[in-house]
Formats: structure tokens, sequence, C-alpha cells
């Protein structure tokens, strides 16, 4: 860290009449943006770029004029790590940042740069299809890690799939995004270096000192009865590893940490047995150093998780990159919100597309039954590009 050459940032923010379109105010065709029921943040070009371990230094040299004090004014990151903790983790600054949230909008300059918006296009299409493992090789690898628990080597692993193909390399990313965030309202929307989706997951939230974070894991389609993620012993136990692995991990990070019980959230496309969890943010800490603790969890790595992550090595024979790594954005105070890179894809500058999907695995999984949950769950970037 000491090696990296920092700026100072002048940072200003003032209040906007009305924002409008969040999407309007970011790029085309690198679109920054971490939004939910339309409020949120979005970005516009790039300041700089550190490395997630120098934003506290960073923010203390930073020159910050911030008139309107809410959640995500005054000097933001964006970030979208890689799955895999042994890769570089960076946070880029926007030059610009608009912001909306409960009624109030403002606009965040860095330097002399200005803020500029353009109507979205059209949404881009996009067929596609198996990529490094197809569906019998996504059935085989279930197999093998039920296995693989049976013997003891791990009580819980999640294995995932992807799907490829191709939009032109000049169309319209943030109307993808517009689609998603249209059809799953209740999500994250986001879109960081070219990942973008829509997540049900919050990997974990700071505001003011206090933490909340959501845990999902178990899943039923959405034609079963309300009670069916909470009547199948399989996803009441991979649900009661997630949440044990998320309380564990907070306790020394934060203060009277509660949980809810266990209830049904019901997107469009499938029903989540999720549960929430509370706490009060420990001095000194910040919610990057909470990303950094509980990435991965046990809802998209398994239980234990040096041992879950052997056996993700041996049997997924494809690169996540990015999916089901945390994405979010982080401020000077050290708040943010932070998702799990989920029901998302990744799109290159020229155009390639490749989605992921994953499953929980656990001793009496079927393998029909998880690659059926992916197809689920990488419903919604098909319908986006369809």
């Amino acid at each position: 860290m000491d090696s990296v050459k920092l700026p100072v940032l002048e940072v200003r923010t003032v209040a906007l009449d009305d924002a409008g379109e969040l999407l309007e105010w970011t790029s085309p065709d690198a679109p920054l943006a971490f939004l939910r029921r339309g409020d949120g943040i979005v970005g516009l070009g790039e300041a700089v770029r550190v490395p997630a371990a120098s934003w506290t230094a960073l923010a203390d040299a930073a020159l910050v004029d911030d008139s309107v004090g809410m959640p995500g004014s005054g000097l933001v990151a964006f970030g979208s790590f890689p799955f895999r903790r042994d890769r570089p983790q960076e946070l880029v600054v926007p030059a610009v940042v608009v912001g909306r949230r409960d009624g109030r909008s403002w606009v965040t300059t860095v330097g002399a740069a200005a803020a500029e918006r353009t109507p979205l296009g059209a949404a881009p299409t996009a067929e596609l299809s198996p990529g490094a493992v197809t569906a019998a090789a996504y059935r085989d690898a279930v197999a093998a890690a039920t296995r693989a628990i049976a013997a003891g080597r791990a009580s819980k692993v999640v294995l995932a799939r992807d799907l490829g193909g191709s939009i032109p390399p000049d169309s319209d990313r943030r109307a993808t995004l517009a689609r998603l965030a249209a059809a799953y309202p209740d999500t994250w929307a986001f879109a960081v270096d070219g990942m973008l989706g829509a997540s049900p997951e919050t990997l974990v939230r700071v505001s003011r000192g206090e933490v909340t974070a959501r845990v999902l894991a178990g899943t039923a389609a959405p034609a079963l009865d309300d009670a069916a993620p909470l009547s199948s012993a399989k996803n009441r136990s991979e649900h009661e590893f997630a949440v044990r692995s998320v309380l564990e991990t907070i306790a020394p990070l934060a203060a009277d940490v509660s949980h809810t019980d266990p209830f049904i959230l019901t997107l469009p496309n499938l029903r989540h047995l999720a549960t929430d969890v509370r706490g009060a943010l420990a001095p000194g800490r910040s919610v990057l150093d909470l990303v950094a603790a509980l990435h991965p969890t046990a809802a998209v790595g398994g239980t234990p998780t040096d041992a879950a992550l052997e056996l993700i090595a041996e049997l997924e024979p494809l690169d996540r990159d990015r999916y089901a790594g945390p994405v979010g954005w982080v401020d000077a105070a050290g708040d943010g919100e932070w998702a799990i890179a989920l029901r998302c894809a990744r799109i290159t500058p020229d155009g390639a597309v490749t989605a992921w999907a994953g499953a929980g695995i656990v001793a009496d999984s079927d393998p029909d039954a998880e690659l059926a949950e992916t197809g689920l769950k990488l419903r919604p970037v098909i319908d986006a590009l369809s």
C-alpha cells in the first residue's frame, strides 16, 4: 500500500432539484450504478482507481465539500471484487456521481469534471448458450460433490455453471440494467467494471454505525407454496449453514448482533429462504472490513470455507471472475452498501457476455434439481437479453 501514490482529490457535492432517471447520468458503454427501486447512485468517468487497501488513506487526504450529507454523497468509490480472495481488489472513484435517496437528489464532482446526461438507447439482445459447464457436466459435478460431502470433506459446497453469448460492442449496457431493475425492483441493480446484474442478496450495509445483512440460502420455484423452502430438509440445512457463517464472522466486528427468524423472500422467478442480521459496527471499522471478513459466505462458497473452496477448484472447470464476489460502494466515512454479485453477467468492451448461476450442494442434493435451480437463477439475465 505504501508504494501506491495517492492524489489529493477535490470533491464537491451539491443538491439537484430532480435527478430524474439516474441511469441517464452514467455511461452507455461503461455504466457505474448501484440502485434499488430507482434510488441509489450512479457514476460517470473515472477520477482515480486504487487498491481497496488504500481507500482510507485516499479518503483521509481528500478535500471534501459536501452540503448534502446523505449516504452516497461526498467522496464515493464503486467496487466489484473477484470471487477468489487472492486476486486484486480495486475501487474506482468516478469523476461524477449522481444520487437520489428519500426524495433528495445530488451531484458530486471531482476536480473540474462536469455531469453529462444522455437518454437510454435500445436494449441489446443475445442468445446465450452453455459455456465451460454443460448441463451434463453440471449434473456430474453435483454427484461428485455429494460423494465428497458424504466422505466428510465438507458440509456444503456451491457449484456454478455458465452461459455465453455476445451483443454488439456499441450497445447501451444501461438499457439491459434498466430491464433487470424494472423486472426485479426489490434487488440491488448494479453495474461496475462490466459486471451488471440484479442481486437479491445484501452482503453487508453500514449506515451511521448500523450494520445490516441479508442471508439467502434455500431456493424454491415460484409455483410451489410459500412453505416449500422451509419444509425442505435440504433447504433448511443449507440456510442454517449460511446464517451461522455470517453470524460467526460478524461477531468480532460488531456488537449487539441479532437476527430474524427465517422468512420467505419472494421474487418474480423464485423464492428464497432469508434471514436478516443486524448489529452495531465496532469502533475503527468500516464496511470494507466487513466485506473482507464475510466473503465468501457459505451461501456462495460453502462450509467449512477452505474445504468448500478446494472442492470448487476441483469440480468447477470455469473462472468465476467476479461472479458471487462483493459489489457495491464505500464512502469517506467507511459507510456503504455491498451486495453479492448474483443474477448477473459480465459484458466485455467487445460485447462478449458471460452469465453464471450456482446452487448449494449438501449431502442429499439431487443433480437434476440443482441443475433446474441454476436454470431459474439464470432467467433474469436471459430475459433481460431476450
